[in-house]
């Protein structure tokens, strides 16, 4: 049977539809025609109501750090979400993920800070991380600021963002940081190992490929020594005493495996992980929730367990 009778019929059409566009892959152009790119398909729709959406500047590891803070129409102190867009650590803007970030706060509800961590090749690891964990404790810190709990903040990402998230836990228990309440992980990148079964099935996409991850993980790490980090290769790290987490995987993603064995890896080492795997979902599939009904009721149970 052909695996592409098995992709959702909503998703196959979009999937379709962005293929028949004819673009390059995005390791196939420079990383400032790849950003223009990505910015030009993704970040015009912001159609989900909000109470608020506030750009605030805040001292970072290198100077000013960009935050975009997403308020939804709700009352009260809401907990706080520290989020980090995806883009291969080299890719994605604020404004790119600004409308995830709308649909995370109004379904949790929460106030949703999206992160605009420095990206590589100008600046690899561990300069992203590093500006991940300053917006997390900043946010900790302040937010009183915008009607947030300061005892209930959450760190979510996806893909790349997904990697900074688990990463940004795995730092604060090494350095005795006050660690996240939860840790949101959406088809997260957490190895380098691309003899899994899934880039096998998935290395041609849709919609990431493995050219493309293999290429970007050369752009983020600065040698070959940081593969060993567990902050780069987090599934390489120890999994014991991390906050608790959601793992979202998709079938249709070169990811698919490394995220299920993080999950796994996770509740091994005792971690309490709840694993939400779509077998007919591709990778991304969360930003299809306006046009896919499936990933409509996917982003519904992801953001359910954040708080």
């Amino acid at each position: 049977m052909d695996r592409a009778d098995e992709l959702d019929p909503e998703a196959a059409e979009i999937v379709r539809a962005f293929e028949a566009q004819g673009l390059p892959e995005w390791h196939a152009l420079s990383v400032e025609s790849a950003r223009r790119l990505e910015d030009e398909l993704f970040g015009a729709d912001r159609t989900t109501p909000v109470d608020y959406v506030r750009d605030l500047a805040v001292d970072g590891p290198a100077g000013e750090m960009p935050l975009r803070v997403v308020r939804p129409e709700a009352d009260g102190e809401l907990p706080v979400v520290a989020f980090y867009h995806g883009g291969n650590w080299a890719l994605g803007t604020l404004d790119s993920v600004e409308d995830v970030c709308r649909e995370l706060a109004a379904r949790t509800p929460a106030v949703v800070a999206a992160v605009d961590y420095r990206l590589a090749p100008e600046h690899p690891f561990p300069a992203g991380l590093e500006d991940c964990v300053a917006a997390y404790e900043w946010l900790r810190e302040h937010a009183g600021a915008f009607g947030g709990d300061p005892d209930r903040v959450a760190v979510a990402g996806t893909s790349a963002g997904g990697n900074l998230a688990a990463a940004t836990a795995l730092y604060c228990r090494k350095f005795d940081r006050r660690p996240p309440d939860h840790q949101l992980l959406c088809y997260p990148i957490t190895d380098r190992d691309f003899s899994r079964a899934s880039y096998a099935e998935n290395g041609d996409g849709p919609l990431l490929t493995r050219g493309a991850l293999d290429h970007y993980w050369d752009l983020y790490l600065r040698s070959p020594v940081d593969e060993h980090s567990p902050f780069t290769r987090v599934l390489r790290a120890d999994h014991a005493d991390l906050p608790p987490a959601t793992v979202v995987t998709a079938g249709f993603d070169p990811l698919r495996d490394e995220g299920a064995a993080y999950a796994d890896a996770l509740s091994g080492a005792g971690t309490p992980v709840q694993h939400h795997h779509y077998p007919a979902m591709p990778h991304g599939f969360l930003s299809l929730s306006d046009e896919v009904a499936a990933a409509d009721a996917a982003f519904d149970d992801a953001a359910a367990t954040l708080f």
